[in-house]
């Protein structure tokens, strides 16, 4: 190369192209470079998650499980409370004469002496009754098959 070759311009042009080029070819290796090992870091981190959550997955859902368990433990609990002080209030109810009084008046339909007890009998409840006692008084196959003939006479 002579020195006035070296100053012309597509000389010039040349080498600067020639730099550009490999400045260009270095940044693009070293950005290779770095996507590898970025890629392989990821990998590990996704890894090293995985992992994670492989290890905990098992002891959450048991925490989880007992937590619940835990809840409807208590639920029951105080449940069993609000039963257990029901029951004392009513035991409380039946140490008091009056209240034994009105409830065996209420329930067994004891009355005074003096008084005229009345019970009232549904109409229907009386019909079911009899036909109690004449189907007692009956052989069973006879129940049986008035029963078929029942329900074969309601699906009509």
């Amino acid at each position: 190369m002579s020195g006035r070759d070296r100053f012309s311009t597509a000389t010039r042009l040349r080498l600067l192209g020639e730099q550009t080029a490999a400045r260009v070819y270095r940044s693009q290796t070293r950005r290779q470079a770095r996507r590898s090992r970025l890629t392989g870091r990821a990998a590990l981190l996704a890894l090293v998650l995985c992992s994670l959550v492989v290890a905990l997955a098992y002891p959450m859902r048991q925490y989880v499980s007992q937590r619940a368990e835990i809840a409807d433990v208590q639920r029951r609990q105080k449940q069993a409370r609000e039963r257990v002080e029901q029951l004392r209030d009513l035991k409380a109810r039946w140490q008091d004469d009056a209240y034994a009084e009105q409830q065996i008046r209420r329930r067994l339909h004891y009355v005074k002496p003096g008084e005229t007890g009345y019970v009232v009998v549904d109409p229907g409840a009386a019909k079911q009754a009899r036909a109690d006692v004449r189907a007692a008084h009956r052989p069973w196959y006879a129940n049986v098959w008035d029963g078929v003939d029942k329900s074969d006479a309601s699906d009509q």
